[in-house]
């Protein structure tokens, strides 16, 4: 009994100490880097593919395995998609990949509608991404908002 004792305190000291390394864990960084019409991609829904890098500020490895992805416009769900099996993003460094994106054909009608009954300077939007990096993490999500204009700048 008192072997069981001593047993079932080194577990949670071992367990204790675990979570003490997970505390300092900061979000990744997700960029979109490029933006193009898919090759091939023909019809009623273009598939779009997105450059993406993902900057890990932490010193251990993201192993991906896979992502989900949104982007809105004006509060609108213009492009979802999601991919399995990413690269692994080291320590205090960056991957790069591109993923395809499918457009969501009612949010961009209502964006369409919204833009055609007045007048804007400028659009609201946001990229979110949810990063799967295995069973025993959770899930990280990460989003990106702004704003960009409509109107050119003259000099």
């Amino acid at each position: 009994m008192k072997r069981l004792g001593v047993l079932l305190s080194a577990l949670l000291m071992l367990l204790l100490s675990g979570c003490a390394g997970v505390g300092s864990f900061e979000n990744p960084q997700v960029n979109i880097t490029s933006f193009a019409l898919a090759p091939g991609s023909t019809g009623m829904a273009p598939r779009f593919d997105i450059g993406v890098q993902v900057v890990n500020p932490n010193r251990t490895a993201l192993p991906l395995k896979g992502m989900t992805y949104q982007v809105d416009v004006e509060g609108n769900r213009i492009l979802t998609g999601a991919t399995p099996d990413l690269p692994r993003v080291p320590g205090y460094g960056t991957a790069e990949f591109v993923i395809q994106a499918s457009p969501d054909l009612f949010g961009s009608a209502r964006l369409l509608s919204e833009l055609f009954s007045g007048q804007k300077d400028s659009l609201g939007y946001s990229f979110k991404a949810r990063l799967d990096v295995g069973r025993f993490v959770p899930f990280i999500d990460v989003e990106e908002t702004g704003r960009f204009g409509l109107t050119s700048q003259s000099p």
